[in-house]
């Protein structure tokens, strides 16, 4: 492996580990999920497979923090709405969408 892709490597899991630590099945799942992962790949030489799985890693660390911010965003609305105002808020949103569909896009 050359310098560029291990410093690379190293950087990823540093980046997972950090973002596994609020993971909603528990950090301890998600360090053994994430070491057993990178020690099944430790034997890679081929350049590109190296880089396709570090691609792969950037597009898990981001669908991680996609689901951290999704997680937010409820906890919050479920602070700030009750559930009835919640659910007809949503479905107003839902219909001014599912209207907007059908027009063009306005320059």
């Amino acid at each position: 492996m050359s310098q560029p892709s291990r410093h690379r490597v190293i950087a990823l899991y540093k980046q997972l580990s950090y973002l596994g630590r609020e993971y909603p099945a528990g950090s301890d799942f998600f360090h053994k999920k994430l070491k057993s992962a990178f020690l099944k790949n430790k034997d890679l030489k081929d350049p590109a497979e190296i880089q396709k799985r570090i691609d792969l890693g950037d597009y898990v660390c981001k669908e991680i923090e996609a689901m951290y911010h999704i997680n937010k965003y409820r906890a919050m609305k479920k602070r700030y709405y009750e559930d009835h105002e919640a659910e007809s808020l949503q479905q107003k949103l839902e219909s001014k969408w599912a209207s907007s569909e059908g027009t063009p896009l306005k320059k």
